[in-house]
Formats: C-alpha cells, structure tokens, sequence
C-alpha cells in the first residue's frame, strides 16, 4: 500500500493548506494525460475522522475512501498524499478550484448543488441516513424525537434531512465533528443522532451503549470529486478504480459483503 503522509489543517488558513499539498516539484502530467498538482503524487482532501471512510489508525489515514484512490494511485505510479481539510472547503468546491488537492473526498454525496462546482465519479457507495439512539431508548422513527435534542454533522446531507423533517419542538444541535456528533448521543448530550448509515453502523459496533433505531432512505450515492472542467482523465482513472475487481475487494474488508449491484 502506498506510503501516506497526514497534513493536518484543521485549524490552518488555506494558504498553509495550498502549501502542505504541493510543498513539492510542482504541477504534472502523469502518462494517461491526468493532471496532479505535485510531480509523482496524488493529493487528496478529506475531512477527518469518518469511519470506515476515512480516518487515522497508527499514524497512517486508512480507510475505504483511501483505499479506492490507492487502487487509482497505483495504476498512475503514484504515492497518495492526504490533506485533512475543513469540510465546508471540500463541498463549497474551493479545496479543489484552489489547487490543495487533486481529489476531494469524505463519504461525499453527489449533489446537483456540489456538481456545480466539481466534477464527480461515478457513484462508488449507496447510502441512507440512519437514527443513532442510545441503547435503551425507545425512540422509533424521527417523529418520535419531538421536543428533543437531534445531533447533525454541520455541512451534511444528514443535517438537511433532519432540519426539512424536524419534529415538532426539536431542535438541530450540529457538531463540526462526525465523531463528536455521534459521542454527544453515547453521552447523553443529546437524544439522537443522524448521519449516513455507514459510519454509524461502523461506529455501533464499537460501542454497544448505542444502537440504529431506524434508516431513512433517501437515495443518496457517494462520488470522488475533481476540479470543474479541469481534470476529466484523473476522473477516468478514478472511474476505472471504481470498476476494478480490486474495488469489490476493498468494499468486502471493511463492510464484509459484497458491494450492491
């Protein structure tokens, strides 16, 4: 697996960013025509953690996300370099128009307002939104939170679904964090919680004092994001990573079933 260097910028103005992302020998060509900011990289911007999608394990950013653009990497004889970048420069678009990045990624759902301003791959995950309760909770359904606390993820498609299905008298509490959202329902900050069903499955089976209650479904796919009208071959490799038998390999180690048809 390619060597992975972790740029946190959390709290570093975008300028620090452009510079953490190609501190190198500056823009290339790789031999298929796909454009890299960096000679012999691939830079990638993502918002940590999201698991299984994305996060730090020994010192390394590891992940399904990661490992679908390892398989683009490799076929382009390049390293992945990972920039953990403010989610909100992700999905306004401005991570990649700045050049931090080559790719944007973070269990993105493709949207018509996110496609305005970045080009996706093809739909490599379906998901849903799922209702995190504590363990003993009885609450079944969205509606049955009126009155009550629902934590949100700030610039998801889980906070918009909960702020257009709010119950009555409930209030959106939102956490910039994905982590931090799901740990204020383990603490009993909050009465529940909602984000995509993969990271909170994923985060459900690591602690048992919550549970999924229920999943909306709501028709979402995730996409690999490049620059607008800048970079249609690193679209047709991450496309083809996508399609590659590796792809269903890489689903299977960190879901343990094959991808949907």
């Amino acid at each position: 697996m390619n060597l992975r260097n972790y740029a946190a910028a959390l709290s570093v103005p975008l300028l620090g960013l452009a510079l953490a992302a190609c501190g190198g020998g500056g823009p290339a060509t790789t031999e298929s025509g796909a454009k890299v900011i960096e000679e012999g990289k691939l830079t990638v911007c993502t918002h940590l953690p999201y698991e299984p999608f994305e996060f730090t394990k020994g010192g390394d950013v590891v992940g399904f996300d990661i490992d679908i653009v390892d398989i683009a990497a490799k076929a382009e004889g390049l390293e992945v370099e990972v920039v953990d970048t403010p989610w909100e420069t992700i999905v306004s678009g401005e991570s990649l128009k700045n050049d931090d990045c080559d790719v944007a990624l973070g269990a993105m759902t493709i949207t018509e307002q996110r496609a305005a301003v970045m080009d996706f791959s093809d739909p490599y995950f379906q998901a849903t939104q799922a209702l995190l309760v504590p363990a003993d909770s009885k609450v079944a359904d969205l509606a049955s939170l009126a009155g009550k606390k629902i934590a949100v993820q700030e610039g998801t498609t889980g906070e918009t679904y909960v702020k257009e299905n709010l119950p009555k008298g409930a209030k959106s509490v939102s956490y910039e964090d994905s982590v931090l959202m799901m740990e204020a329902v383990r603490n009993g900050d909050v009465d529940a919680g909602v984000n995509d069903n993969g990271l909170v499955n994923y985060y459900v089976e690591q602690n048992p004092e919550v549970k999924v209650s229920t999943e909306f479904s709501t028709g979402e796919e995730y996409g690999l994001a490049v620059k607008k009208d800048g970079n249609d071959k690193l679209l047709e490799v991450l496309n083809e990573a996508i399609a590659s038998p590796d792809y269903d390999k890489a689903y299977e180690k960190w879901f343990g079933e094959a991808a949907a048809q």
